[in-house]
C-alpha cells in the first residue's frame, strides 16, 4: 500500500501553530495600558499552573514579551495630542472623542486608538483649534478639544 494513504495519526499532520504576530515598532503604553498587561499575564500564568494549554503557552509568551517589552509614554503636554490624550474632533461634520493608546490597549469601536493608526498618527502633534489633513483632504479634522485620559480601568 502506498504511503500516501498511510496515516498514523492526525496529529502529525496538522498545520503547525505560529507565534502571535507582534505589532512593529516599540511598545508603547499608557499606565492602563500597563496594567492591562499584568492583568493579562497573571491570569494567563493562573491558567497555566492549572494545566498544560499549548494556545494559553503561546499567548503567555506574547503578553510578557509585551510586558517585558513596554514603555510607559510620559504625561502628554496638555495644549498637543500625544499618546495617553484624549482628542475631541470634528469629522465630516460630525463630532468624536479619540483617546490615543498603545497597540494593545486599541479598540477603535471603544474610540480608542493605537498611535499608529492612520487617524491617530494625523492627530499627533496637533493643537486645540488646528485642522489636520487626512486621507488626502486638507483640513479633514478640527481638534475641539484635548485632555489627559482619566485613568479609568
Amino acid at each position: 500500500m502506498s504511503v500516501a494513504f498511510r496515516r498514523e495519526s492526525d496529529e502529525e499532520h496538522k498545520e503547525p501553530r505560529f507565534e502571535l504576530p507582534l505589532p512593529a515598532g516599540p511598545n508603547i503604553v499608557t499606565p492602563r495600558g500597563l496594567r492591562l498587561i499584568q492583568e493579562k499575564v497573571a491570569a494567563l500564568t493562573a491558567t497555566l499552573s492549572a494545566g498544560e494549554d499549548e494556545d494559553a503557552r503561546r499567548q503567555w509568551r506574547y503578553w510578557t514579551t509585551r510586558l517585558s517589552t513596554a514603555q510607559v509614554a510620559p504625561p502628554p503636554p496638555p495644549e498637543e495630542v500625544a499618546i495617553g490624550s484624549r482628542v475631541r474632533v470634528r469629522m465630516n461634520g460630525a463630532e468624536r472623542v479619540i483617546d490615543i493608546v498603545g497597540h494593545d490597549e486599541a479598540e477603535p469601536a471603544a474610540g480608542r486608538l493605537a498611535f499608529a493608526a492612520p487617524l491617530a498618527a494625523a492627530l499627533i502633534g496637533a493643537e486645540e483649534g488646528e485642522a489636520v489633513d487626512f486621507a488626502g483632504r486638507a483640513h479633514a479634522i478640527e481638534v475641539l478639544g484635548i485632555s489627559a485620559i482619566p485613568d479609568l480601568p
